[in-house]
Protein backbone atom coordinates (compact mmCIF):
# COMPACT_ATOMS: atom_id res chain seq x y z
CA UNK A 1 0.00 0.00 0.00
CA UNK A 2 1.31 3.30 -0.97
CA UNK A 3 -0.04 5.95 0.11
CA UNK A 4 0.39 9.68 -1.80
CA UNK A 5 -0.12 12.27 0.21
CA UNK A 6 -1.67 15.74 -1.48
CA UNK A 7 -2.25 17.43 1.63
CA UNK A 8 -3.03 17.65 5.20
CA UNK A 9 -6.57 16.47 4.65
CA UNK A 10 -5.75 14.18 1.99
CA UNK A 11 -3.95 11.12 0.60
CA UNK A 12 -4.72 9.01 -2.17
CA UNK A 13 -3.53 5.06 -3.11
CA UNK A 14 -4.22 2.31 -4.65
CA UNK A 15 -7.04 0.28 -4.34
CA UNK A 16 -6.41 -1.43 -0.68
CA UNK A 17 -7.51 -4.60 1.40
CA UNK A 18 -9.11 -5.36 4.20
CA UNK A 19 -6.05 -6.15 6.14
CA UNK A 20 -4.90 -2.24 5.18
CA UNK A 21 -7.34 -0.66 7.29
CA UNK A 22 -5.31 -1.30 10.40
CA UNK A 23 -2.38 0.48 9.22
CA UNK A 24 -4.86 3.24 7.65
CA UNK A 25 -6.04 4.46 11.19
CA UNK A 26 -3.20 4.07 12.68
CA UNK A 27 -1.60 6.42 9.81
CA UNK A 28 -3.74 9.36 11.36
CA UNK A 29 -6.96 8.88 8.89
CA UNK A 30 -10.56 9.15 9.75
CA UNK A 31 -12.59 8.07 6.81
CA UNK A 32 -11.73 6.07 3.50
CA UNK A 33 -13.48 7.27 0.50
CA UNK A 34 -13.79 4.22 -2.29
CA UNK A 35 -14.03 5.73 -5.63
CA UNK A 36 -13.94 2.02 -7.27
CA UNK A 37 -17.21 0.28 -8.23
CA UNK A 38 -17.52 -3.02 -6.91
CA UNK A 39 -16.51 -5.78 -9.28
CA UNK A 40 -14.40 -3.75 -11.65
CA UNK A 41 -11.83 -5.82 -11.41
CA UNK A 42 -12.10 -10.19 -10.25
CA UNK A 43 -10.77 -10.38 -6.54
CA UNK A 44 -11.04 -7.10 -6.10
CA UNK A 45 -12.57 -7.10 -2.03
CA UNK A 46 -16.18 -4.81 -2.08
CA UNK A 47 -16.34 -1.65 -0.57
CA UNK A 48 -18.65 -3.41 1.65
CA UNK A 49 -15.80 -5.54 3.06
CA UNK A 50 -13.54 -2.31 3.55
CA UNK A 51 -16.32 -0.28 5.45
CA UNK A 52 -16.49 -3.50 7.57
CA UNK A 53 -12.88 -3.15 8.98
CA UNK A 54 -13.06 0.35 8.73
CA UNK A 55 -15.72 0.61 11.29
CA UNK A 56 -14.18 -1.65 13.61
CA UNK A 57 -10.97 1.17 13.74
CA UNK A 58 -13.44 4.20 14.05
CA UNK A 59 -12.95 5.11 10.71
CA UNK A 60 -16.02 6.65 8.26
CA UNK A 61 -16.14 4.90 5.23
CA UNK A 62 -17.70 6.21 2.05
CA UNK A 63 -18.57 4.85 -1.26
CA UNK A 64 -18.31 7.14 -4.55
CA UNK A 65 -17.60 4.85 -7.49
CA UNK A 66 -16.43 7.13 -10.33
CA UNK A 67 -16.18 5.75 -14.22
CA UNK A 68 -15.59 7.99 -16.41
CA UNK A 69 -16.41 11.74 -16.20
CA UNK A 70 -16.81 12.99 -12.57
CA UNK A 71 -20.51 14.05 -12.06
CA UNK A 72 -22.37 16.47 -10.20
CA UNK A 73 -23.74 13.74 -7.49
CA UNK A 74 -20.27 12.55 -6.88
CA UNK A 75 -18.67 15.88 -5.87
CA UNK A 76 -21.94 16.38 -3.54
CA UNK A 77 -21.57 13.12 -2.29
CA UNK A 78 -17.82 13.53 -1.77
CA UNK A 79 -18.23 17.11 -0.34
CA UNK A 80 -20.38 15.93 2.17
CA UNK A 81 -17.75 13.12 3.33
CA UNK A 82 -15.86 15.86 3.71
CA UNK A 83 -17.79 17.76 5.74
CA UNK A 84 -18.75 14.43 7.68
CA UNK A 85 -15.16 14.10 8.36
CA UNK A 86 -13.45 15.34 11.07
CA UNK A 87 -9.19 14.68 10.13
CA UNK A 88 -8.07 13.49 7.12
CA UNK A 89 -9.48 11.08 4.76
CA UNK A 90 -7.80 8.12 2.07
CA UNK A 91 -9.36 7.90 -1.30
CA UNK A 92 -8.84 5.01 -3.21
CA UNK A 93 -9.71 3.36 -6.17
CA UNK A 94 -7.67 1.35 -9.14
CA UNK A 95 -4.68 3.77 -9.20
CA UNK A 96 -5.55 6.21 -7.13
CA UNK A 97 -6.46 8.28 -9.50
CA UNK A 98 -10.09 8.86 -9.55
CA UNK A 99 -10.11 9.38 -5.66
CA UNK A 100 -7.97 12.34 -6.28
CA UNK A 101 -10.03 13.69 -8.97
CA UNK A 102 -12.82 13.80 -6.93
CA UNK A 103 -10.59 15.87 -3.84
CA UNK A 104 -9.05 18.16 -6.67
CA UNK A 105 -12.58 19.05 -8.28
CA UNK A 106 -14.00 19.83 -4.63
CA UNK A 107 -10.94 22.15 -3.77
Amino acid sequence: MTIHKVDDNFAQCPQIQPDDVRRIAEAGFRAIVCARPDNEDPGQPSFAEIADVAGKFGLKAFHIPVSGQLTEGQLIRFEQAKAETDGPILGYCRSGGRAGSLYAATL
